[in-house]
């Protein structure tokens, strides 16, 4: 492809628009529900993954069914333009294969590529694709020219794949011993057409929301739990499709931490902007939002101390002033705001410093005006859901991984259960 092709394929970006302007413009008569989503992350210290003229294939779970889909592509820490040169979207076959039959090409304002700007996200134009809640979907990316995964999602806990040729392979239906990565490297929305009174539900918050301690490739997180519930219930909760717009490491009042001695991690900039400054990007523009979960609170207090420099000291009075500015802004936007308690973390092995005395009263503060303040529009009190009756501060054994800090598979399926569903017909019917 020649450079003034990429020239003409950016103006098209351009005119095409980006994240939510583009909504409107690929397709003005659908009412769109995310399916699946993944917040934009930067690369982890270090090179980043390179996928020079190479084709990936990025597997997702969706949770709403629908029957067009279009998706979203993201260089939001990308320090070039990324050129896109083909993708396309299908039902997931076995390992990296697609459903032949069920491929489709997606274009970007009419063109079959697109060239995205450093900071950008652009959205597909729509294809007609019956998509089952509860599949599996691949997305087929081929990058033009020298490609840098500025850009990613770096807890995936799913197999995705490169093509082990260069060129485009977007289009084949079996790979040949593909090379697997456990990213998601600029994917980062999935929706699909859904009727008058569907809905997407975002799950915001940490590494419970983004599924660290869930078993790779089962679709075992929080999000897919309650995803398959919603489906099980039928009726308005059925309709309402979850996103997972966790981030490990996130945490709700600070960036991620700089590093600030020769011993402390060295995260870069991979554990994501603050709550604060990524909700709007991260909720609020997500379509056909309805309702935000949050679940963030517990990096602030223990990165206190251990990883964060002195001056981001975090307290009662500056969690609970982030909540409130997280529900009116929620509120602002016509959500509903779903507030969740901070989860025990004594005794985990992740790191050093994390959990103290001091810390645990803290999260029994931050905990009691959660449950009692009456400031969220419902609350679900993981902490009673996963705590060792026993030893209130420790995560219950059976529910636990083995970091101590998140959830298995079950303690998941746990804290799913506890969603209230008297909430569906509501968030279903505004």
């Amino acid at each position: 492809m020649t450079g003034s092709s990429f020239r003409w394929l950016a103006l098209v970006a351009a005119l095409a628009g980006a994240g939510a302007g583009a909504d409107a413009a690929v397709a003005a008569d659908d009412r769109w529900v995310g399916t699946w989503a993944a917040s934009p992350q930067a690369a982890f210290p270090g090179p980043p993954g390179r996928f020079d003229d190479r084709t990936l294939r990025l597997m997702v779970h969706a949770s709403l069914g629908g029957a067009r889909v279009r998706v979203r592509l993201s260089n939001t820490y990308g320090p070039a333009p990324l050129r896109i040169a083909a993708a396309h979207v299908a039902l997931r076959g076995t390992g990296a294969d697609i459903v032949e039959a069920s491929d489709r090409p997606l274009t970007f304002g009419g063109a079959a590529g697109v060239v995205i700007a450093p900071g950008a996200t652009v959205t597909s134009d729509p294809v007609d694709l019956q998509v089952p809640a509860l599949s599996e979907l691949a997305v087929s990316v081929h990058t033009a020219g020298r490609a840098r995964a500025g850009t990613t999602h770096a807890l995936a806990q799913q197999a995705s794949y490169v093509a082990t040729a260069t060129g485009d392979a977007a289009a084949t239906a079996h790979w040949r011993a593909p090379r697997r990565i456990d990213d998601w490297p600029f994917l980062t929305g999935v929706d699909v057409a859904a009727p008058a009174d569907g809905a997407t539900l975002v799950l915001f918050g940490d590494s419970w929301i983004d599924g660290d301690g869930s078993t790779p490739g089962a679709n075992a997180r929080w999000g897919d739990a309650l995803a398959a519930r919603l489906q099980r219930e039928g009726g308005a909760c059925a309709r309402l499709g979850v996103v997972n717009e966790g981030l490990v490491g996130n945490r709700l009042l600070h960036d991620s931490p700089a590093r600030h001695r020769p011993q402390a991690p060295d995260f870069g900039r991979a554990l994501g902007e603050s709550g604060l400054a990524r909700f709007d990007r991260d909720v609020l523009a997500q379509p056909g939002a309805r309702a935000v979960l949050v679940h963030l609170g517990n990096n602030d207090i223990g990165f206190d101390g251990a990883v964060a420099p002195a001056g981001e000291t975090v307290s009662l009075r500056a969690l609970v002033a982030a909540y409130r500015e997280l529900v009116a802004r929620a509120h602002g936007a016509g959500l509903r705001a779903i507030g969740t308690t901070l989860t025990p973390v004594e005794g985990t092995t992740l790191l050093r410093g994390y959990d103290s005395p001091a810390k645990e009263a803290l999260r029994q503060q931050v905990n009691a005006w959660i449950r009692d303040g009456g400031e969220f529009d419902a609350v679900i009190d993981v902490d009673r859901v996963v705590r060792d009756p026993d030893r209130p501060a420790r995560l219950l054994a059976r529910l636990a991984s083995p970091d101590r800090l998140h959830p298995n598979d079950a303690g998941y399926a746990a804290v799913a259960a506890a969603f209230p569903t008297s909430l569906c017909a509501d968030l279903a019917a505004r």
